[in-house]
């Protein structure tokens, strides 16, 4: 039939032909390269799942469970809450001592760490909500004291001054003082950190992450780290400066490390907690009272003097305040000098004992 075809119209059909086969191909391709990563994804959770089980139970929080670890026994119990997408694992170094003489647990928020997703925005209530429920289960309804590294540290103020008669002691490090007043160039930081969430539960779903964080970790690091810079440079800092920080907790610790990031729903629930950190700035510059319970606070030696400034006013929120620079650290004070840390926890625990003793 196509003699019969004039040769330029034969020719530009032939043309078109070539075009929907390259398509189709193309299509097929991706479609085949999807369905991999996806299976991919799906094979390696299923093994990460069995070769890594939750260490610790699955409190019920009204709905969906979170994950609490526990070690050690006495009172006041201790309980740790993480940075805004860090799990119960970046405690790991200073619960191991801690444990030593009290009672210590630490908890995954809503879809990180072990714990399950939920329904719906993360909102500063809904968090002081299930903390309520976990310092329950930490402390055997007795008064604990509260640690809380970054948006932990936020989060756990923000408890205190809602339910002062709960807590025996806080300590905040790293508080994110500097968002009190959300500038709009921190509001933009936030709206990008929502954003590149989203594509990072994307990348996970279809196993790319997963590979990625494979080839880190099994010494070819080049690949994963050329991918991220085609988010810009802010990305690659950003991935440079985790893995930096990730490196320093126990060797052990590395492939759950990974494999908890492997998962889409961390993507989520950090995209959750990015969006809710505007709210829960609001909630905390608004507490002018915390319990006048044992207070520390730690701040790292690389913050600005005006950060240093506004994490020392932090102390005059409770009569028992006190302020500890940690010279030799970064933002990830538990990391670099954990033992500082305990140090600080301890000296809590010993004033709360005291006073209620």
């Amino acid at each position: 039939m196509l003699a019969d075809v004039p040769s330029v119209r034969r020719g530009r059909l032939q043309t078109d032909l070539q075009i929907a086969v390259v398509a189709t191909l193309l299509v097929t391709g991706l479609v085949v390269l999807l369905a991999t990563g996806a299976l991919f994804q799906v094979v390696g959770a299923r093994r990460s799942a069995r070769r890594y089980p939750a260490p610790g139970a699955l409190v019920d929080v009204g709905g969906h469970r979170l994950h609490v670890v526990c070690e050690g026994a006495g009172q006041p119990a201790v309980l740790f809450d993480s940075g805004i997408a860090a799990s119960s694992l970046s405690w790991v170094r200073v619960m191991r001592e801690v444990a030593t003489f009290t009672r210590t647990c630490a908890y995954d928020r809503t879809g990180l760490g072990w714990s399950e997703t939920s329904r719906g925005p993360r909102s500063v209530e809904r968090m002081i909500a299930e903390l309520k429920v976990v310092i329950g289960h930490a402390g055997g309804g007795r008064p604990t004291v509260l640690v809380g590294h970054s948006f932990g540290a936020f989060l756990v103020s923000a408890y205190a001054a809602h339910y002062p008669r709960d807590v025996a002691g806080l300590v905040l490090v790293e508080p994110p003082s500097d968002w009190h007043e959300m500038t709009p160039r921190q509001a933009f930081m936030l709206r990008g950190g929502v954003q590149l969430s989203r594509v990072g539960a994307g990348l996970a779903r279809f196993g790319v992450v997963r590979a990625c964080l494979a080839l880190l970790t099994g010494g070819a690091p080049g690949v994963p780290r050329n991918f991220v810079r085609v988010f810009g440079p802010t990305a690659a800092r950003t991935l440079e400066r985790l893995v930096g920080e990730v490196r320093k907790l126990p060797e052990e610790v590395h492939p759950i490390v990974s494999m908890l990031w492997s998962q889409p729903k961390c993507f989520r629930a950090m995209g959750q907690h990015i969006a809710a950190m505007q709210q829960m700035a609001d909630v905390v510059a608004a507490v002018t009272t915390l319990p006048d319970v044992p207070l520390v606070v730690i701040s790292s030696g690389d913050q600005p003097p005006d950060t240093l400034a506004k994490q020392r006013r932090l102390t005059s929120l409770s009569p028992q305040g006190r302020h500890l620079i940690a010279s030799r650290s970064t933002h990830w004070v538990q990391f670099d000098e954990p033992d500082l840390v305990v140090a600080a926890v301890r000296d809590v625990v010993e004033r709360a004992r005291s006073t209620n003793g």
